[in-house]
């Protein structure tokens, strides 16, 4: 028995001797194979990143988890982190496990541990020899660093994580972000794409570009999106093939080309790669797939391909439309929740990015590219449909925050180039107007009217010139054309779409109907008042008898004579008719339509401009209750109505209260509409008018000369609201004392709108007039007279002689004629 005791008590001693001696001094010992370093490596941020926590000391559990997408770079950033401890000889071992599985980790450990000593060399049990490897590490004096790459699926690594140790350090890279993955000491590191100097450097040194090539580099770097697996192998492929970079951003603009064509042979990819960028993410793509709910995140992610990478919102994967869409896809009942469980999923392989905190899915485009690479046309033209009645859906009424709607337009955006023509076939999908429109309605006009130029271009090549749906696009760019100023073009397009609309639809196609009302809209802002009273009257007529007395249309058209009739000089009559219009809109319509209460703004309008001011600004008083309760306090019909009444309360007498009224419409509007809205700009000039009108003309022309920077920025130097500016200039400053350059600012302005809108349009007239004053107002009252006799001869040929502007004329003609004589 003691020769038994002896045999084990000299067995153990052994043991415990051979580990630390298979460990030679001053060597590094390495278990598995680092990654060579890939060529024209660059520096990260995820790099310093460790490096940071390396200078930390050992005070704490050094554990740096590496997570991003597939081909962001990880392996190579943790390799670079391994090489520069082995070269400042800060570790003793260097563990590399390639941790795609258990069994790999298990293995790999088990390696380490006959390394090490810590198992003897031979021994078959590999789950033994890794627990024995862990407990190593736990105990040892040698300064270790394990890397754990391509964790992918972090159950594997439940009972083999390295322990706390303070001469440990442990990294891990994984697509995943996984909540254990950033907890027990663990901190998680973002890996980003390139950023686009490094992609840029990075393209330089594998392509050789020459110096005349850097804004190609620079533009491929942002095709690909910076990421640095896509950057490797497009720069193979540029070498492989010959060809340049400009060329190969042709290639990959090619919608008819795969990603999979565009890059190298499996056999030839560049530092090492083992898979294509395609194949890099399908793994992934499947993982997140078998997730719950089953089978659901790769059509979320087919969703995701359409849209805009940059920033998605959560409401348009949840949308009935796109519920509806991933059920029928994926055959099974699907609910809002499923959708963003499924979100989720592909956020925590590094599919996409969910943040929960804003509703907002990020995914890179290349993503995006090699999953609409995997669908065919008829899916992709389902998938564009559904996505676009999503935006549709969750598009506020009224484009409150330019954020969300800037987003919106963006998503539609991206939508219209990832699917081709599939929102115009059969028809055109309504998205595809209310986008632009949205453009328009939130300021940017003449980037409405662009893009309706860009839509009707489409929809002649896709549905042809006679289409219904073309039709309506040269409506809208004609519309939008007036609205961005030109009125002229605008009723010269509907006079050339009103002869195809007759021959393609018929005269009393509603549609032909409305294109008359457009041309005859346009035809009076062009200045032809006269004209546009005449057509709507017989607009009217065929209205009636096509669509009889109560129908919308009808009582549009009536609106729209009453209108012009006024702004032909007959004030009382509008008035009368705008009061006769009312009473039917409340029979046909009831007394809350939104149609209904622009009646009563009409009437109330009118009321002041026949002379009662004091009636309008109480019958927009009245009409400001009904409209806050039935559409809301931020309502632009509401907006409307306050500015209404801050106006008829000036002119009433009351200019003090008018500006203050103003002021606080200004606050409002900048909050519900944005400093560029048109509406907000008209709001400022009220503010300035009825400053000035309160006393302060100093005041005003200081704030309309800001209002001009605005309105020159925003609309352009030749928009009528900015020709209008440019008068309230003048105005102001012949007001503040300076006459003289009143009378300069007016005879530049006199030229531009001679030029703009023609020499007998209203507007034209009216600087004629103030041009004259101003004249006058210098001391030039002979050459006043004589701008007032000829003014007055042309407002007698254009408006007749009982418009209000002729007799307005009359009267200044007959004032200054008096200066001269005295």
């Amino acid at each position: 028995m003691a020769a038994l005791a002896a045999l084990v008590d000299g067995f153990m001693a052994r043991r415990v001797k051979r580990g630390p001696s298979s460990v030679p001094k001053g060597a590094v010992v390495r278990v598995g194979r680092v990654p060579e370093r890939a060529a024209w490596f660059q520096g990260r941020p995820a790099g310093a990143e460790l490096s940071r926590a390396a200078r930390a000391g050992r005070t704490a559990v050094l554990t740096q988890v590496l997570s991003g997408m597939g081909g962001v770079g990880k392996t190579q950033l943790a390799a670079e982190f391994a090489r520069r401890l082995e070269r400042g000889r800060e570790v003793d071992v260097l563990v590399w496990v390639t941790a795609s599985s258990r069994d790999a980790i298990v293995a790999r450990y088990a390696d380490a541990a006959r390394s090490v000593g810590a198992a003897v060399a031979g021994d078959g049990d590999d789950e033994a020899a890794a627990s024995r490897f862990v407990s190593w590490l736990e105990r040892t004096s040698k300064r270790w660093l394990v890397v754990l790459d391509n964790l992918d699926s972090p159950g594997d690594a439940a009972d083999w994580w390295p322990p706390n140790s303070r001469n440990g350090r442990t990294v891990v890279t994984t697509r995943r972000r996984d909540p254990v993955l950033h907890t027990d000491g663990r901190f998680l590191v973002d890996v980003d794409v390139f950023s686009p100097d490094n992609a840029v450097d990075y393209l330089d040194g594998a392509i050789g570009a020459s110096g005349d090539q850097d804004d190609d580099l620079a533009a491929l770097a942002a095709d690909l999106g910076c990421l640095p697996l896509a950057l490797a192998q497009a720069a193979a492929f540029i070498r492989d093939r010959g060809i340049d970079p400009a060329g190969y951003r042709a290639r990959l603009a090619d919608r008819r080309k795969r990603l999979i064509e565009l890059v190298p042979p499996d056999d030839a990819l560049p530092d090492g790669h083992r898979a294509t960028v395609a194949v890099t993410w399908s793994l992934s793509i499947d993982v997140a797939d078998s997730h719950p709910p089953a089978g659901l995140a790769r059509h979320v992610l087919n969703l995701a391909a359409v849209l805009d990478p940059n920033g998605i919102p959560e409401a348009v994967f949840t949308a009935d439309a796109a519920v509806a869409h991933l059920a029928d896809r994926s055959g099974r009942q699907v609910t809002a929740d499923d959708v963003r469980d499924a979100l989720r999923n592909l956020h925590r392989l590094s599919l996409v990015t969910h943040d929960t905190a804003t509703g907002t899915v990020r995914v890179h485009a290349l993503v995006q590219r090699v999953t609409r690479d995997t669908l065919d046309p008829v899916h992709l033209a389902a998938l564009a449909r559904a996505a676009a009645d999503a935006l549709l859906a969750v598009w506020p009424e009224i484009d409150r925050d330019h954020d969300t709607t800037q987003t919106l337009r963006s998503n539609s955006t991206a939508l219209r180039t990832a699917s081709g023509d599939a929102l115009l076939q059969p028809d055109a999908h309504p998205l595809l107007f209310h986008s632009p429109r949205s453009l328009g309605n939130t300021g940017q006009v003449a980037a409405a009217a662009t893009a309706f130029e860009e839509l009707l271009a489409d929809s002649v090549r896709v549905l042809g010139p006679d289409h219904p749906d073309t039709l309506t696009t040269r409506s809208n760019v004609a519309s939008w054309r007036g609205r961005a100023g030109d009125a002229v073009g605008a009723a010269a397009a509907f006079e050339g779409s009103l002869a195809d609309t007759v021959r393609v639809l018929g005269p009393d196609h509603p549609d032909t109907l409305t294109t008359r009302n457009n041309l005859a809209y346009w035809r009076g802002e062009a200045g032809d008042v006269a004209g546009a009273a005449a057509a709507f009257e017989e607009l009217l007529a065929d209205r009636l008898r096509v669509l009889g007395p109560d129908h919308p249309d009808t009582l549009t058209t009536r609106n729209n004579l009453a209108y012009w009739r006024g702004e032909a000089g007959d004030a009382v009559g509008a008035a009368a008719a705008f009061e006769e219009l009312l009473a039917d809109s409340v029979r046909v319509l009831g007394p809350d339509h939104p149609d209904t209460l622009r009646a009563r703004s009409n009437v109330a309008s009118w009321r002041g401009e026949a002379g009662d001011a004091v009636g309008a600004a109480a019958a927009f008083e009245e009409l400001l209750a009904d409209t806050v309760r039935v559409l809301g306090p931020d309502h632009p019909d509401t907006l409307r109505a306050r500015s209404n009444v801050a106006y008829w309360r000036g002119e009433a007498g009351d200019a003090v209260g008018a500006a203050a009224a103003f002021e606080r419409l200004l606050a409002d509007r900048l909050r519900v509409l944005g400093p560029d809205h048109p509406d907000t700009l008209t709001t400022r000039n009220n503010v300035a008018y009825w400053r000035g009108e309160a006393g302060d003309a100093v005041g005003a022309a200081a704030a309309s000369e800001e209002l001009l920077a605005d309105s020159v920025r925003v609309l352009g130097p030749d928009h009528p609201d900015t020709l209008t500016t440019r008068s309230n200039v003048a105005s102001w400053r012949g007001r503040a004392g300076d006459a003289v350059g009143a009378v300069t600012a007016f005879e530049e302005l006199l030229a531009d709108t001679v030029r703009v809108l023609g020499p007998d349009h209203p507007d034209t007239l009216t600087t004629r007039n103030n041009l004259a004053y101003w004249r006058g107002e210098a001391g030039d009252a002979v050459g006043a007279a004589a701008a007032f006799e000829e003014l007055l001869a042309d407002r007698l040929r254009v408006l007749g002689p009982d418009h209000p502007d002729t007799l307005t004329t009359r009267n200044n003609l007959a004032h200054w004629q008096r200066q001269t004589s005295t």
